[in-house]
């Protein structure tokens, strides 16, 4: 400490020193992370960004977003034609702060197979993400229905990387069978950029060409993507041809006027309906006006299990944090490492024995 000097310290040198917040100390986890057969491990990256790792070392990325929300006030109004102003007619900036820091730093992504983006929406489809990956895994293919990959070749992604799906696609990345299914997006189906086109009296647009889900088929077990879906009775329809282990849904509290994202009635609706083992909420936590707590699901599914004979479990996830399926299917909540397992490997050193 003592060789620091408050001179050479610019916005710049704090910015490179201090971002991401947690360095390369999730990368290197994930990397030295070896998989047993017979199980998937995946990492949650913030939002509905996921890490997914096979016991064959197949490593797919499912919505990294490494961008931010607000920074300024601005002149405190809304785009006009963005979505939530489309949705319910606000004109006051949303003030949707990113709740979360980057647990992983993209650019130092590595072996990465394959990255699958759900849909338009820029806290899934981020421009960071698709040139990391792009520079530091030359043979990974972008996945995604057609908007996305027309947006990522618009950043420069060479055409012949990026792989448009639709509802009814299958893709095999290495012993992983990722099977395309529709997504119940509707806030995607008023998303139009150009403000002076009015949606008002027209059809909406074609949901497969915006938004999908996905379901990854590993040799371990099933996970379910439902990305930025709402609630849909084609949940059941998806459960009845489908085997779903475990499934991903972007949970919320969704302000007034509102409908967005998947409330805590409707989290045990979808589990039920798609037959898992397992609901995760995710997405809660990263925009501070649209913050939840997780633990009202639990709370309900306590309430209604026995009655409505729930065969699943919620499990309340951290940021930067792991699961393994099924070695955790049967817990209910994530904890960091607490550390510390070596205490007292060596002679302390205290002042006097019963110092602490």
């Amino acid at each position: 400490m003592a060789d620091k000097n408050i001179n050479d310290v610019t916005r710049e040198s704090w910015v490179l020193n201090t971002f991401p917040e947690w360095g390369t100390w999730l990368n290197e986890e994930i990397a030295d992370k070896k998989v047993k057969p017979g199980t998937f491990s995946m990492w949650w990256l913030g939002c509905t960004g996921i890490w997914l790792k096979t016991a064959e070392d197949t490593n797919i990325l499912v919505d990294m977003w490494c961008g931010t929300g607000k920074q300024s006030h601005g002149n405190g109004t809304m785009r006009k034609g963005h979505q939530m102003q489309r949705m319910s007619g606000v004109q006051a900036m949303q003030p949707n702060l990113r709740n979360q820091p980057f647990v992983i730093d993209p650019f130092a992504v590595k072996d990465v197979d394959a990255l699958f983006v759900s849909h338009i929406h820029s806290d899934h489809l981020d421009v960071n993400t698709a040139a990391a990956v792009n520079k530091n895994c030359p043979d990974a293919k972008f996945y995604g229905p057609e908007k996305v990959c027309e947006i990522w070749q618009s950043w420069g992604v060479p055409a012949e990387k990026t792989v448009v799906v639709k509802p009814g696609d299958e893709v095999k990345i290495g012993k992983t069978t990722v099977k395309v299914l529709e997504g119940f997006d509707r806030t995607a189906l008023v998303t139009e950029d150009d403000p002076d086109v009015t949606l008002k009296g027209k059809m909406p647009q074609d949901m497969n060409k915006i938004a999908v889900n996905y379901l990854f088929e590993t040799t371990g077990g099933n996970l379910y993507h439902a990305a930025d879906s709402h609630y849909s009775n084609m949940f059941a329809k998806h459960g009845n041809e489908n085997h779903v282990d475990v499934c991903l849904g972007a949970y919320g509290e969704n302000p007034r006027g509102i409908t967005d994202k998947v409330t805590s009635v409707d989290i045990l609706r979808m589990a039920e309906s798609l037959k898992t083992k397992v609901v995760i909420p995710v997405h809660y936590d990263i925009w501070t006006n649209f913050m939840a707590d997780p633990k009202e699901i639990t709370m309900l599914w306590n309430f209604k299990k026995d009655r409505l004979q729930y065969k699943f479990k919620p499990y309340i996830w951290q940021v930067g944090g792991e699961f393994t399926y099924p070695d955790d299917k049967d817990k209910m909540e994530f904890n960091f490492d607490r550390g510390f397992h070596d205490a007292f490997s060596i002679d302390n050193d205290t002042p006097f024995p019963s110092f602490l």
